[in-house]
């Protein structure tokens, strides 16, 4: 088993192992057991009852956090003609739309948060995947991340505003982050209640007992903290 440091078992110490904290006092206390010098991001982590085997049992949405994410997104958008003027003037950080681009993404550039696509530019940027995919950068429809030249602009603000994706890996879990340990505890509690609300309107039809199991919250290398799940779970984000 790791050694933890002196803060790590500090911060520790501030919480109860057995206890389920509501929503509310759990972003109190993951702020107050944050051991980092640098900006944590604050983490929210569910265990489903799902089977990640099962394609119907799948979940992948995008939300996007009121608060964002406490940090600048950098969005690469592959558009041609109108399109990219449009994602130029919506703030995107760099347009591909020339073969100088993508052969430089070819050879491995990725200096980019989000990648949005065109549906026309799919062809050339199926190309892109053995650099795209492994990163998770590739656009993708249910991502919210390939999109109509007429809806550019919208998703490309959305991007940079603070919109995340989450999606089941194979363990079952899902792993998201809402925001900075700086974000004061209305702005977390406002985040977390948006992702969860996204989360719940994401359930299969297919999911069958307990649509979510745990829920954790926790810092960048810090301790965990169990949220109550039923409390957690009837949580509304305010309009």
């Amino acid at each position: 088993m790791a050694k933890h440091g002196k803060k790590y078992m500090a911060a520790l110490a501030k919480i109860e192992p057995e206890k389920s904290y509501s929503p509310a006092e759990a972003v109190a206390l993951v702020k107050a057991t944050t051991i980092t010098k640098f900006d944590s991001t604050v983490e929210l982590h569910l265990n489903m009852g799902l089977d990640p085997r099962q394609a119907d049992q799948l979940v992948r949405d995008v939300v996007v956090l009121p608060h964002g994410l406490g940090k600048s997104v950098r969005v690469l958008v592959f558009a041609e003609g109108e399109a990219a003027a449009q994602a130029r003037e919506a703030g995107a950080d760099a347009v591909a739309d020339d073969d100088e681009t993508l052969n430089k993404i070819q050879a491995g550039w990725t200096d980019f948060d989000v990648a949005i696509s065109t549906p026309d530019m799919m062809g050339k940027v199926g190309k892109l995947g053995r650099v795209l995919g492994p990163r998770g950068l590739m656009p993708n429809p249910k991502a919210g991340t390939v999109v109509p030249g007429n809806d550019l602009g919208r998703a490309v603000k959305e991007a940079k505003a603070g919109r995340v994706e989450f999606r089941l890996d194979k363990t079952a879990n899902i792993h998201c982050p809402i925001g900075k340990a700086s974000f004061d505890e209305k702005q977390l509690f406002e985040n977390l209640a948006s992702l969860m609300e996204a989360i719940k309107r994401a359930k299969p039809p297919a999911a069958k007992g307990n649509y979510i199991k745990h829920v954790t919250l926790t810092t960048t290398m810090g301790p965990g903290i169990k949220v109550d799940l039923a409390q957690v779970q009837s949580m509304e984000a305010s309009e």
